[in-house]
């Protein structure tokens, strides 16, 4: 595990303002494009930035903590300099918003090597199940302040 803010030494990834949480998630799936819009919605202190692995900082991030940009199965969710990956970072992301978010809790039942093995099923097979939306074309002025390019 790495230290917190660890991104902070690392000369590849784009200074940027990293006080706030941050979701890094492809910008191309439409599965993220709710996601997206589910962290939009029960984010009600309006602070969580949206990072697409599509980006210059997004694809810097995702190398960072050893994940392939090209392949983008996985997502970030950076709070307090803290990296959480995949399912788990579903999990502390919905715990982090309270209310409806903690639902996804409810998931933590499964023993981690099915939780991961389900994601990773989910993750490979999100074009041919989800389709494709492109996040950054939702309309919504409050959501594109979120989004981090």
């Amino acid at each position: 595990m790495l230290k917190p803010f660890s991104f902070r030494d690392d000369p590849q990834v784009p200074q940027f303002a990293d006080g706030a949480p941050l979701a890094v998630m492809d910008a191309d799936c439409a599965i993220c494009s709710w996601g997206a819009r589910m962290i939009h919605r029960l984010d009600r202190s309006g602070t969580v930035r949206i990072c697409p692995i599509q980006t210059p900082l997004g694809a810097a991030l995702l190398k960072h903590y050893g994940l392939e940009p090209t392949d983008p199965s996985s997502w970030l969710f950076i709070d307090k300099g803290i990296a959480h990956q995949d399912f788990e970072a579903v999990v502390y992301a919905a715990r982090r918003f309270g209310g409806w978010g903690r639902l996804a809790t409810v998931l933590l039942i499964l023993p981690r090597p099915m939780r991961d093995w389900l994601y990773q099923r989910l993750a490979r097979n999100r074009y041919a199940i989800f389709g494709r939306a492109e996040m950054c074309a939702i309309p919504d002025p409050s959501f594109q302040r979120r989004l981090l390019r």
